[in-house]
């Protein structure tokens, strides 16, 4: 028998699709250190229009998560938090917001994602580490 007589529901292509077409669809505001609201979901950063880093605020809140972003930003060389804005999605569920997180890094593969930008590495900054890309393009302002 062929395989075009099977049917498979592709739960992880049907998820993917819903959450790139609502998160496009929602509204793009400028970074600010009060951005974002008290829930779980994902969200991504745009410089200069460019969606540039996508995470997820599981273990703690969107409103959070981006203010760390954006104090992070505005501590930088060779970067201007006004040229920064966000989009987000609030997402129930841990198991969706780790999905939503993956379909966003995979459909749009973000500059800054293994640039070491959203890390929390203990240890990060002491001698001996090394230093990430991010920290090499944009170092702290004196």
């Amino acid at each position: 028998m062929c395989d075009r007589h099977e049917f498979v529901f592709e739960f992880d292509k049907a998820y993917n699709h819903q959450l790139i077409e609502k998160f496009e669809a929602s509204p793009q505001h400028q970074l600010l250190e009060d951005s974002g609201p008290p829930e779980k979901g994902v969200y991504a950063l745009y410089h200069a229009g460019q969606l540039v880093y996508a995470g997820k605020a599981l273990h703690t809140r969107l409103n959070r998560r981006l203010a760390e972003h954006y104090r992070k930003i505005a501590s930088r060389r060779n970067v201007d938090v006004h040229d920064m804005t966000c989009r987000f999605l609030v997402i129930r569920g841990d198991w969706f917001v780790r999905a939503a997180e993956d379909a966003l890094i995979q459909n749009y593969n973000p500059a800054w994602q293994t640039s070491g930008f959203g890390s929390h590495v203990p240890g990060a900054g002491r001698p001996g580490i090394r230093v990430s890309r991010w920290d090499q393009e944009y170092p702290p302002r004196q």
